[in-house]
């Protein structure tokens, strides 16, 4: 057998010969390497040393770093809004009604980063959402722990509120966790409609959304009620205004050239989601199957998602549907602002989310109950 002339070798191929360069300079570098410098663990006292743990600000840093590759650019501020015209009524202190937005703006961006792992989506806030930078694993990781962080947020509001009213049984982290709760059954039923292709009926998407993305909202107005002196109840209002917010969100996902810059064209479509109007187009014509079978496929090209948005709009009239159950829900919305008293800057947010009535909705008014 005729061994390889390693001279000969490296001399012809010059790949061969930068590898040997390299390695011959990384032996001479670990040769001469002081290895009484590296820093050895200690296990002499070992025990003593995991009591005191240590988790530096660069380890909190990069654990962090997905989740604020989302938090650091500007959403909606929706929830922020809403915080500051409930506090109209309410009256928290500034310093509480800070520290209630940074614990709802935490929870709200770390169910984003999961959302998006969930939904395999592309686009958060017009950038590449944190899983495809991060990876999975890095994603989900970074989200949970920032739940356990505002869970810590609201054990020091906790312990300061029951030092200020120590007659009140302050049970905030119970609220906390009924209301998480809500947000994972809601998305835990909007996946398995996904995954499992059935399409939900009108009454159960009201009610997966309520947890869902009502949750949130009642996180904050719960707290500010907690910290105020306001004994009325806003939930009703929260609750319809949630759901209010997320059939425009759906609406607008179909028709809205921004949002197609933020999130991609027809988004929902992409990730095969049951919104209010793909379950309005659905149910509509239950032995026509062209959006269903839009929605299996997945469709990521312009033409599939083309079909089923002129579908939605010429055939079932879903579009006119939907502007009819906005106006429906505005209407009561501003009706309850109203019963309670009241408030220039909900209303201003009502204002900003109006969807304009369209010329032949009229048709369609007939048919929301």
């Amino acid at each position: 057998m005729r061994y390889p002339n390693c001279a000969a070798d490296v001399a012809a191929t010059p790949l061969k010969l930068g590898i040997l360069h390299f390695l011959h300079h990384l032996h001479h570098t670990i040769c001469r390497t002081d290895m009484s410098s590296i820093t050895q663990p200690t296990y002499d006292n070992l025990i003593e040393r995991l009591s005191h743990p240590q988790w530096t600000q660069e380890n909190e840093t990069a654990v962090l770093e997905p989740y604020q590759h989302i938090a650091s650019i500007p959403g909606k501020e929706f929830r922020s809004k809403m915080i500051d015209a409930f506090n109209v009524w309410l009256r928290v202190p500034d310093d509480r009604i800070s520290d209630i937005s940074r614990v709802v703006r935490m929870l709200h961006t770390a169910s984003l980063v999961m959302d998006d792992v969930e939904d395999d989506s592309q686009l958060r806030r017009g950038v590449p959402v944190a899983h495809k930078i991060y990876g999975v694993p890095q994603a989900i990781n970074s989200a949970n722990y920032v739940y356990f962080l505002a869970y810590k947020e609201i054990f020091d509001m906790r312990d300061r509120l029951q030092a200020e009213k120590p007659d009140n049984k302050h049970q905030l982290d119970r609220l906390i966790n009924e209301e998480l709760l809500n947000l994972h059954r809601g998305q835990g039923l909007d996946i398995l409609w996904r995954d499992s292709l059935r399409c939900p009926t009108e009454e159960e998407y009201i009610d997966m959304v309520s947890g869902k993305t009502g949750g949130l909202l009642r996180i904050g107005v719960r707290l500010m009620m907690a910290h105020s002196q306001n004994t009325t109840d806003y939930i009703p209002l929260t609750n319809l205004l949630g759901v209010y917010f997320q059939i425009r969100d759906d609406y607008m996902n179909l028709q809205s050239s921004e949002y197609s810059d933020n999130k991609g064209f027809c988004e929902d479509l992409t990730e095969g989601k049951f919104s209010f109007p793909i379950v309005h187009g659905i149910r509509s014509n239950p032995t026509n199957r062209q959006v269903i079978n839009v929605l299996q496929k997945r469709p990521e090209t312009p033409t599939l998602k083309r079909h089923v948005v002129d579908y939605l709009r010429d055939t079932t009239r879903t579009f006119a549907y939907t502007r009819n159950v906005l106006a429906k829900l505005e209407a009561q919305a501003r009706t309850e602002v109203e019963r309670l008293g009241g408030n220039p800057k909900m209303q201003a947010i009502i204002d900003f989310l109006h969807v304009e009535a369209q010329l032949g909705d009229e048709e369609m008014e007939c048919q929301v109950q």
